[in-house]
């Protein structure tokens, strides 16, 4: 882990599947003028044609820490948001394969993010080839807390479907003060 990596301040965009979370991510770094990380898995998802495999979710695993070490080894901030974190990885492998390879929950526990803006599911349900869990969104906003809470996070949920921004914001500002 680099020196710069335990400096920067890291703010992680998470949650279920359709809540927003690659808009705000972006909207968030454009209202702050800084640099985030997007969601590896689109980029590698999008040319498959089977169902991922656990080997598949490895893959996206070092990809989205590579594309996050290349963001940090370039910022300028002292923050910088991330579009989801590797958990998200842990999270899928637990509920699609039953288990998490030991690479991924070493990783979640030793890679830490300074605040987690947990994505609530109250946007209504946008279709896109790569989604495919809508019926679960419940069940997956309930493991986001588990999961979070088992971190002992630092974390927040973002709801509203006008104000979301300006709610991540209003968070993301007393944060900043504080830390």
């Amino acid at each position: 882990m680099s020196y710069i990596w335990c400096m920067l301040k890291k703010i992680a965009i998470v949650g279920p599947e359709s809540t927003g979370k690659s808009t705000l991510t972006q909207q968030l770094a454009q209202h702050y003028k800084t640099l985030w990380v997007a969601e590896y898995a689109r980029y590698y998802c999008a040319p498959l044609t089977e169902e991922c495999t656990l080997q598949d979710e490895v893959n996206m695993f070092h990809g989205q820490i590579a594309l996050e070490e290349s963001i940090i080894a370039v910022a300028e901030k002292d923050f910088i948001f991330c579009d989801i974190t590797i958990l998200t990885v842990k999270i899928y492998c637990d509920d699609v394969f039953g288990q998490t390879p030991q690479i991924v929950l070493d990783a979640v526990e030793s890679r830490k993010y300074d605040l987690y803006l947990l994505m609530d599911i109250d946007l209504p349900w946008r279709d896109d080839p790569l989604r495919g869990l809508a019926n679960r969104r419940e069940h997956f906003m309930s493991v986001w807390h588990k999961e979070l809470q088992a971190l002992n996070a630092n974390y927040t949920v973002i709801n509203g479907i006008e104000g979301r921004l300006h709610n991540a914001i209003t968070v993301i500002d007393a944060f900043l003060k504080t830390s």
